[in-house]
């Protein structure tokens, strides 16, 4: 399952649109595969690994302040089906994200 983080949705603020890829589609890690748009400005969404995409959340299509509400619940994006698993190893813990945000700010 793939969205972005409570701190992300809390610097975009109040999300008003996120564009989503279709069911089906590859995606390649490091590329934007999806488009957040607040009322501050659109972002790109980067795929975090390389895959197909074989689920999307129409609810936040509908309603994309379940992303501000809900980040890790409601608010996800879509489910990737890996491609290549050893990407996975590049991901960040919980715990390592938070360092790395708080030594950024």
């Amino acid at each position: 399952m793939m969205g972005i983080t409570d701190f992300a949705q809390q610097q975009l603020k109040d999300i008003v649109f996120v564009e989503l890829p279709s069911v089906g589609k590859e995606l390649k890690m490091g590329k934007p595969c999806a488009v957040v748009e607040s009322v501050k400005a659109a972002y790109d969404i980067y795929a975090p690994v390389s895959g197909m995409v074989v689920k999307i959340n129409q609810k936040i299509q509908e309603k994309p302040q379940l992303v501000n509400e809900d980040s890790y619940g409601e608010g996800w994006f879509l489910h990737i089906e890996i491609s290549n698993p050893i990407e996975l190893n590049s991901l960040l813990s919980p715990d390592q994200y938070r360092v790395a945000v708080e030594s950024e700010h």
